[in-house]
């Protein structure tokens, strides 16, 4: 699946999928084919990191 390049625009997919569909970041990966770290890295970039008990990237 194309995901959003743009790591600001990745930031709202990513926590829009979370919220709406999905229990966990590992989840979410599983099911759509991605590869976590990258998108941990991705955001990282930006200062976001992946909070499990809130399920979404701060």
């Amino acid at each position: 699946m194309n995901i959003p390049n743009d790591p600001a625009i990745l930031l709202g997919f990513i926590n829009t999928k979370l919220r709406d569909f999905y229990g966990s970041l590992d989840e979410l990966c599983e099911d759509m084919q991605l590869d976590k770290n990258s998108i941990e890295n991705k955001l990282r970039t930006i200062g976001y990191e992946y909070k499990e008990y809130r399920n979404q990237f701060v």
